[in-house]
């Protein structure tokens, strides 16, 4: 066998090293599939048979990148427990196979290297990996609401210690080349133009020294060993994951908990009985709802990968130039992540004291990364030099994209715009970054209304993953399709929506936020209402969130959204608030007291809205009142059309909101619920508490022709 070829993998022989190339047909990456196991089975027969192969080298045919893990679409259709622990027995036969051979295995690993595409290199006998950017290993099953199921939970602790791997499973974090070597993840970092050249040498090292036996990193000494070589360090860390993991999830999570036992359970065993237990806990995880609602999550994620289709023959510029009007928390955010991008950027603002302040701000943010070792000093300067400010428009005829991030002032943003279309090129894009304004009414009075745009970025800009681009009718689809793009190189997750007042976002928070203050003035306390939605599942309660917007924000989102939407005529308390000098956490002034290291309820707020009585609610009474409004407003953006696709409404409550991921998005989980059971619980809140809690005329229809959503 010196030339093997088949559907995924290339097999050559030079040497005594049989050197094997994956590439997956048809696609970018490499993935872990069916078919493909059954290749790697042929391939494992045929290389056992064969003594002149000395030293196994396996490589990828993929430019930047190893394999991303397992086929989605096949964990997918797993609809029993004894199926998902039959498909992990599987791979686990396989890799086991592989570490078994006679034969020295090499990976060698350029680019992403994760899930089963590590526990591949993880039954390998020698690991090298480039130093490319690009190159990350990680098991990140966990996000899936899985484990690994190919051995990773037992080959990952006995290579690195208990520890490390408890937390890299945990986490599903990326590690990086040098820190993998620290670890003792990988046994050598190459510079990427050279990983060939230096994986021959180590396999012809090898062809000649034998089977490369790996025994892990060993001890690090009289404390670890304590910790993990003996039963009550063991349980020790066990007892601290799992605190850890019910304090960030509240044990909505399962996939956590089984990570936990598996592995320290399979520790104190023998491999054997420890791949027992990951096949069993795989099973079980893959039947789970919580798993099949992350997947879906995380399909619909990559969906919005893909290039945004239209029919036009114009060719779009790649923005490499930016102006930002507006050095605030959002246009200094907008600029951060830009600059990252090595995207050249220019502020403007009213005078130098606020840029100054911005180009501050934004000087910080990468000297954090520096202070991490994130960055070098060298590429901080490098970065502020590709930023600079300006207070009129000189320098924006160079600019091909403009994002405006000024106050939410419907006349200042249209004058801002009518004077740029006098200043900038043709062809460039002026996208607006507001909350609730409808970019039609922005793009009134501009000479070319199809080159107006929404960007909605959320706050923190470098840290919120969520982008939503607003369209209107006459938005051009080439204008559409370079924000789009524009988005997904910054990082973002992008979803578009059809225009209209609040949009998608702003309008499904705003009754939400309505219907806790109103609870509040009915004689409910803040620190309950916030602990009952976050043990819902949302990261913080609707009181923290108004403090982080702004109360003044707030208040005026939802005065400009109540004229329209009646349902949502803010409470007179939320008035009140706005006129004192209460703004949130901007001015430590909010809900909670922001004083010193303070976390707790500003009493005062109370005095202040003239709340005497508190009134026992029932969390369940709170969670209806808070949950429904969300839902409700989301299916009535699904009737209005704002939303131009069901899962963009799913994606941009979980990303941009906070909706509970486990829950899958309020759409799946509204047909989780069942939908006649969702307008019954707002049929009755609607008699309860008034025309707010109408149920939305699509939930009435689908439920009584017993359809669902999706």
């Amino acid at each position: 066998m010196q030339v093997l070829e088949k559907k995924s993998l290339k097999f050559e022989l030079k040497d005594n090293v049989g050197i094997v190339t994956i590439d997956y047909p048809g696609e970018k990456i490499n993935k872990l599939s069916s078919h493909i196991f059954l290749e790697f089975e042929e391939l494992l027969k045929e290389v056992t048979k064969n003594l002149d192969i000395k030293v196994l080298l396996f490589l990828s045919g993929k430019k930047n990148s190893f394999i991303v893990g397992a086929d989605i679409h096949e964990l997918k259709v797993v609809d029993s427990i004894e199926l998902g622990k039959q498909m992990s027995k599987k791979a686990q036969d396989i890799f086991n196979r592989l570490a078994r051979l006679r034969v020295t295995t090499i990976a060698a690993i350029d680019g992403p290297c994760m899930g089963g595409g590590l526990e591949f290199a993880l039954a390998c006998d020698y690991r090298m990996v480039s130093d490319n950017p690009k190159t990350l290993l990680a098991l990140p099953e966990v996000k899936l609401g899985l484990i690994p199921g190919a051995g990773g939970t037992q080959r990952l602790p006995r290579l690195i210690g208990l520890q490390d791997a408890m937390d890299m499973i945990l986490t599903g974090k990326n590690i990086r080349p040098k820190k993998a070597l620290k670890l003792s993840l990988v046994d050598e970092v190459v510079p990427t133009e050279l990983l060939l050249d230096i994986a021959m040498e180590r396999a012809k090292e090898f062809s000649v020294k034998g089977k490369r036996i790996n025994l892990g990193k060993g001890s690090g000494g009289v404390k670890d060993w304590i910790l993990e070589e003996t039963k009550i360090g063991k349980n020790m860390i066990a007892k601290k994951a799992r605190e850890k993991v019910m304090e960030t999830t509240g044990g909505k999570y399962p996939a956590p908990l089984k990570v936990i036992d598996v592995i320290v359970k399979g520790y104190s065993e023998n491999i054997e009985k420890g791949l027992e237990l990951e096949a069993e806990a795989f099973g079980e995880l893959c039947e789970s709802t919580v798993s099949k609602n992350l997947i879906s999550i995380f399909e619909a994620t990559n969906d919005l990968k893909k290039p945004f289709q239209w029919s036009g023959d114009k060719i779009i510029p790649e923005v490499k130039k930016v102006g930002v009007l507006g050095s605030g928390l959002m246009g200094a955010g907008i600029a951060k992540v830009l600059l990252e991008k090595d995207i050249i950027v220019r502020l403007k603002d009213i005078n130098h004291e606020a840029i100054g302040k911005g180009l501050k701000s934004i000087r910080e943010y990468f000297q954090k990364s520096v202070d991490k070792k994130f960055i070098r000093p060298y590429e901080l300067q490098m970065n502020m030099d590709k930023v600079s400010g300006t207070t009129d428009y000189t320098g924006f005829k160079r600019v091909n994209f403009v994002i405006e991030a000024v106050f939410e002032d419907l006349t200042l943003k249209q004058n801002m715009f009518q004077e740029l279309e006098e200043i900038v090129s043709p062809d460039c894009i002026l996208a607006s970054n507001t909350s609730s304004i409808p970019i039609s009414d922005i793009a009134n009075g501009t000479k070319h209304p199809e080159r107006v745009i929404g960007m909605h970025f959320f706050s923190p800009v470098e840290k919120m993953p969520l982008l939503e681009v607003i369209v209107t009718p006459q938005t051009a689809d080439w204008v559409i399709s370079s924000t789009i793009e524009l988005g997904k190189n910054i990082g973002k997750t992008v979803i578009v929506v059809n225009d209209g007042i609040g949009f998608y976002t702003t309008r499904v928070l705003a009754p939400y936020i309505n219907e806790a203050l109103f609870i509040l003035l009915e004689g409910g306390g803040i620190q309950q209402i916030d602990k009952i939605m976050t043990d819902f599942g949302f990261p913080v309660g609707p009181f923290k969130l108004l403090d982080e917007v702004g109360i003044d924000v707030g208040t005026k989102v939802v005065k400009l959204l109540s004229p329209v939407f009646p349902r949502m005529h803010p409470p007179e308390g939320l008035l009140a608030l706005s006129q004192g000098n209460r703004l949130g956490k901007k001015n430590k002034k909010g809900f909670y007291n922001y004083s010193g290291d303070s976390k707790e309820v500003d009493l005062t707020v109370y005095e202040e809205l003239n709340i005497t009585d508190k009134r026992a609610f029932t969390d369940e009474e709170i969670k209806n009142r808070l949950v429904f409004s969300f839902l409700n407003e989301a299916a009535f953006c699904l009737e209005d059309k704002i939303l131009r696709d069901i899962k963009d409404g799913d994606i941009g409550a979980i990303f941009g909101l906070g909706f509970p991921p486990f829950l899958g998005g309020p759409f799946r989980y509204m047909d989780s619920l069942g939908l006649e059971n969702v307008v019954a619980v707002l049929e009755s809140l609607h008699k309860k508490n008034g025309e707010r809690f109408k149920p939305a005329n699509i939930l009435v229809d689908l439920a009584k022709e017993g359809k669902t959503l999706y």
